[in-house]
C-alpha cells in the first residue's frame, strides 16, 4: 500500500469516528497512536512525517487536531489497558503498529488504521477478508513471508560459505511467527542452503 492510500484510511477513520455525525469545521478530531515498544511522538520521524502529511489534508495539531501517542515499553501485558485509556478520551481513530497493538485496539471496539508489522491480517484473524475486512481494523496487509526467504537468499549469496543463521522474533506475537516460523523450520530441517537456528528468549516482566 502506498503513502497516500495509508494516509486516506487514516483521514477516513478520523471523518467517520464514533463521535462523528458528519465533517463539521468546528470540530476537533482526535487521533492516537499505539505502539508495543516506544511512543511515536509528535517529534519522533514517524510521528513527523504523519502529522505533517494529515497537515496538508486539513488536519493539524493545536487546531482542529489533537494527537496522543502512547506506547506499551516492550510491556504488551499493558496495550489493553492504554487502549481503554485512549478510547476513554474520546478517540476518533487510532493508528497501530504491530499485531498485539492492533489486536488490542480490535477487541476495544475502536476504528483503527495499521501501520505497519501486524503481518497477515486474515491469517491473524485481524479483519474477516481483504475484500470485505468488516469489523473496525484497516490498514496495511504485511504479510512478509516472501521478503524474509528474499532477505534469507541476499545473505546467502553475500556469503556463500555461510552455515547457520539464527532468527529471533516474539513467538508471541502471531504476526511476526507467522511470518518467520515456517522459513525457519524449512531451513532448520536441511531444506535452504543454510540452517537457520530459532533462539528463544524468555523476558522477565517488570511489575
Amino acid at each position: 500500500m502506498q503513502r497516500r492510500e495509508f494516509l486516506t484510511l487514516v483521514t477516513g477513520a478520523l471523518m467517520t469516528g464514533p463521535r462523528v455525525a458528519g465533517a463539521q469545521a468546528s470540530k476537533v478530531y482526535r487521533l492516537g497512536s499505539l505502539t508495543p515498544g516506544v511512543p511515536v511522538g509528535e517529534k519522533s520521524p514517524l510521528g513527523a512525517v504523519l502529522l505533517n502529511a494529515l497537515e496538508q489534508r486539513g488536519f493539524s495539531v493545536g487546531k482542529n487536531l489533537t494527537y496522543d501517542a502512547r506506547a506499551a515499553g516492550g510491556q504488551v501485558a499493558k496495550l489493553p489497558e492504554l487502549v481503554r485509556g485512549i478510547k476513554a478520551d474520546g478517540a476518533d481513530a487510532i493508528v497501530a503498529v504491530g499485531y498485539p497493538a492492533a489486536l488490542a485496539c480490535k477487541f476495544a471496539n475502536v476504528p483503527t488504521v495499521v501501520a505497519y508489522g501486524a503481518g497477515d491480517p486474515v491469517a491473524t484473524k485481524l479483519i474477516d477478508g481483504l475484500a470485505r475486512p468488516g469489523g473496525n481494523v484497516t490498514g496495511i496487509s504485511d504479510n512478509a513471508t516472501t521478503f524474509s526467504t528474499k532477505r534469507l537468499t541476499l545473505i546467502q549469496q553475500a556469503v556463500p560459505k555461510l552455515q547457520r543463521i539464527a532468527m529471533l522474533w516474539n513467538r508471541q506475537d502471531l504476526g511476526m511467527s507467522l511470518r518467520y516460523r515456517p522459513r525457519a523450520r524449512r531451513n532448520r530441517h536441511g531444506t535452504g542452503p543454510a540452517r537457520a537456528r530459532r533462539f528463544q528468549r524468555r523476558v522477565r516482566s517488570h511489575e
